[in-house]
Formats: C-alpha cells, sequence, structure tokens
C-alpha cells in the first residue's frame, strides 16, 4: 500500500482531532508533519508532537495538506494553500474561504465524491453544521426529491475553536462556585454559561448571520441543487462542549412516511437512527450531542410527520462537530482521494 506524508495545519481543537482520526482510521500515513505560526510542543493524549513554523518550505514532499481553518477568518490556507500545491500536494481545508470558489469541490464524501474528480489541488471541508445536514438529507433527496428544507441549529461552543471550551468551562466554575461571571469575551459576545446567544457570525442586510446562510449556499453547492429552498430559521450557541444539533422540517415532492425515512437512513453510510420514544434509556430514545461527541456518527431521530403537511417530515439530527463535521470529514476526502487515484504517487 502506498503511503502519504501529511501535513497538518494548526494546532487547535480540529488540529488535534485531525491527528486521532488519522490514526483511528489508519490512513496509510508515511510521515505527519504539524505546522503552525510558531514552533513548539504539544501534547495530544498523552503523547509530544513537535510543531513546525508553517513556511511555504515546509510542504516539500507533502502529499496531503489537511488545514484545520478558522471559521469566519481567513485562514492560513489562503497565504499557503496554493503554495502548498504548486509543490505537488493536495489541499484540504477546513475553512471558509474555498467553500463557494466555482472551481473548488466543496465534498462529503457519502453525498457528492464524484466531485473530487479533476480538482484542481485545493478540496474546501463544508461547515460542520453543513456536512451532518447534507448527510441526512441526501437519502431523501434520492429517494422522493426535496422540495423546501428548513432548519436550526444549536451549535457547541467547540464550534468556535478551542478557545470557545475554554471560556465556557471558566464561567462554568464560576457559577458553580457562586461567583458571577465577571465579563463575557473574548470569543462570545454574551455570557454563554446558561444561556443561549441566537448568534453565530455577524449579520447581513437581511437580518441574517453568516453561520445561517452557509447553510443555505454549501447545501445547495454540495447537493447540486441550485434552486432548493433552504431556509435557516437560526444559528444559535448552547453551553455544551462538543457536538451540534439540528432541528430540521423538510418537504418532499412525494409523500414519505416516518417509518420509510427511518429505513433509507438506516441503509445510508455514515448515520444511525436513534429513534425509540418507548425506550426506558433515553440514550437509546432520541440523539444527544452528549452521546455523539467522540463518534463519527451522524445521529437522526425524533422522526414526525407534519401535523399540516402530508409532505411534510421533522426530526432531529445531532453529530460531533469536531469529527464529522471538520476531521473526520477531511480524513475521509483525503481517503476518497486516495481510492480514486488522485494523490501524488
Amino acid at each position: 500500500m502506498y503511503e502519504y506524508c501529511v501535513a497538518i495545519v494548526g494546532v487547535g481543537a480540529v488540529g488535534e482531532e485531525l491527528l486521532r482520526v488519522l490514526a483511528e482510521r489508519r490512513f496509510p500515513v508515511a510521515s505527519v508533519k504539524i505546522l503552525a505560526r510558531t514552533p513548539r510542543t504539544i501534547h495530544v493524549d498523552g503523547t509530544a508532537h513537535e510543531v513546525q513554523a508553517t513556511t511555504p518550505e515546509a510542504f516539500d514532499g507533502v502529499d496531503v495538506a489537511l488545514f484545520a481553518g478558522t471559521e469566519g477568518e481567513k485562514g492560513a490556507a489562503v497565504t499557503f494553500g496554493p503554495e502548498a500545491v504548486q509543490r505537488g500536494a493536495v489541499v484540504i481545508d477546513n475553512g471558509a474561504d474555498f467553500r463557494m470558489r466555482p472551481d473548488v469541490p466543496l465534498v462529503v464524501p457519502e453525498v457528492n465524491a464524484e466531485a473530487l474528480d479533476g480538482h484542481s489541488g485545493i478540496i474546501a471541508n463544508p461547515n460542520c453544521s453543513t456536512a451532518q445536514l447534507v448527510l441526512a438529507l441526501k437519502p431523501l433527496h434520492d429517494a422522493v426529491g426535496l422540495r423546501r428544507v428548513m432548519v436550526a441549529t444549536y451549535q457547541a461552543v467547540s464550534g468556535a475553536g478551542s478557545g470557545g471550551v475554554t471560556e465556557l468551562h471558566a464561567q462554568n466554575v464560576a457559577l458553580a462556585e457562586g461567583r458571577a461571571v465577571p465579563c463575557c469575551g473574548p470569543v462570545f459576545a454574551a455570557q454563554i454559561a446558561a444561556n443561549v446567544i441566537p448568534q453565530i457570525g455577524g449579520f447581513d442586510d437581511a437580518g441574517y448571520t453568516s453561520e445561517e446562510m452557509k447553510l443555505v449556499h454549501e447545501t445547495r453547492k454540495i447537493m447540486g441543487l441550485g434552486e432548493l429552498a433552504v431556509t435557516p430559521l437560526v444559528c444559535a450557541r448552547v453551553p455544551v462542549m462538543v457536538g451540534h444539533s439540528e432541528a430540521v422540517y423538510v418537504e418532499t415532492e412525494r409523500p414519505l412516511t416516518p417509518a420509510d425515512a427511518r429505513a433509507l437512513w438506516h441503509d445510508f453510510p455514515g448515520i444511525a437512527v436513534l429513534d425509540d420514544l418507548k425506550a426506558d434509556d433515553p440514550y437509546h430514545a432520541y440523539p444527544m450531542p452528549l452521546f455523539a461527541a467522540g463518534k463519527d456518527t451522524t445521529f437522526v431521530g425524533r422522526v414526525r410527520q407534519d401535523v399540516n403537511n402530508p409532505n411534510g417530515l421533522n426530526f432531529w439530527v445531532v453529530s460531533d462537530n469536531l469529527r464529522k463535521g471538520a476531521a473526520t470529514n477531511a480524513v475521509q476526502i483525503a481517503e476518497a482521494l486516495a481510492e480514486r487515484g488522485l494523490l501524488r504517487r
């Protein structure tokens, strides 16, 4: 088996998860090079890793460059991605900078792996909330067609990076000790502990946030449905460490019962159905972020026929935003590239 030289660019929450996922999935690695703004030593699960400075020369000999990405900012891939490609690497970027470029595939492998064919060196990983959404939508669309999608997301603080986790933890400790949270930030504009913030990203002129509009544009691109009616009801930040949850309504072209939808999801890769409302154990009754954390699976439950529309379904989707929403999907893209002979040999 051919083995590849892999670079991981960024050592935050997603970068660390990339290290874990590469090992867990046994991606054929000859060597792993960890790059960041400054050299240092990091420890992940008790193992020390040396971090090198990110320079153009650091990509010499690299076959796959996994950029951990920074949501809402210009990521390192803008500066170093084209240089990595010029030196022979394929770039898989978790940031938002390349997603909507027409010449860059935006890929969830279970949904649109064929988009990788003919790539120009850069592949975009979708936003974490989009990845789990399109997984749930794809088998429904293939079976009965989609007419409309409405979604509200409840997103964990780790979606804002390791700083978000640190901020929630510090506020939780303060509240548990009976102390007031002295100030907010720097990650979240309001207190996140014991609170829900109905804003992720900046607002546009219509009052939608950048995170909400990512759901619209990225879902359409990945599914190849440029006119699909996608309504982002709200993207809210909730005081959960890991795991994004979504309440989804779909209107289909032809009627689909909850039982038929469960069967479609059961047979689709990457999805598990948890929808037994009679179960004594709530972890088998419906998906929750605490259960999904640390897993690569996207879980679907609370499936109901809409009370007003025979072509409408309501359901609940939960996934680990650091895994399938970021690191796992990136490694799966690398696996798909290798299987298709699209990496340097």
